[in-house]
């Protein structure tokens, strides 16, 4: 149930069907530094290929920092929902949390993007794959092990700049 004080700030559900391209960012709760296995990392990028699958999406870049996650959905069909594609991701993982890592968890809600037709897509994914540079983790993203993508080849994709 929503508070009072609390304000809606999201787009309607309808804004996320169909041929919509979408950078999500999901938090852990307390900042925790989690993400920091490539077993974990496995398992998600695993539960996330397999979300992309059932709602007709896309997956254009992730990455894993140490506390949160980010990633470009785009659909596919205009019968692809990104919406219930990263509720979907959220349970999935939150639930793997409840069993397996007990001191994570999400944080309620998550920030994301709609993309207009005319942002450049390419510079969007090399701004995401510049984070754990930005963050001091690595010298190039490339050496960054917890970037990559479900559906594309990000060396190529970057190339273009």
């Amino acid at each position: 149930m929503e508070h009072p004080e609390e304000k809606n700030h999201r787009l309607s559900k309808d804004n996320y069907i169909g041929f919509v391209r979408v950078t999500f960012t999901l938090c852990e709760k307390n900042k925790k530094a989690i993400f920091i296995e490539p077993s974990l990392i496995q398992i998600f990028a695993e539960i996330l290929r397999n979300c992309c699958d059932k709602y007709n999406t896309k997956n254009w870049i992730y990455v894993f920092m140490p506390d949160h996650l980010h990633f470009i959905l785009e659909g596919i069909s205009e019968k692809s929902n990104l919406w219930e594609c990263v509720v979907s991701f959220k349970q999935k993982t939150g639930y793997w949390f409840s069993k397996e890592m007990k001191t994570a968890e999400w944080q309620k809600d998550f920030y994301d993007h709609i993309h207009r037709n005319d942002e450049d897509l390419i510079k969007h994914i090399k701004y995401l794959a510049e984070n754990p540079v930005r963050q001091g983790l690595f010298d190039t993203w490339e050496k960054y092990p917890y970037t990559g993508s479900l559906n594309y080849r990000l060396e190529e994709l970057l190339q273009s700049l």
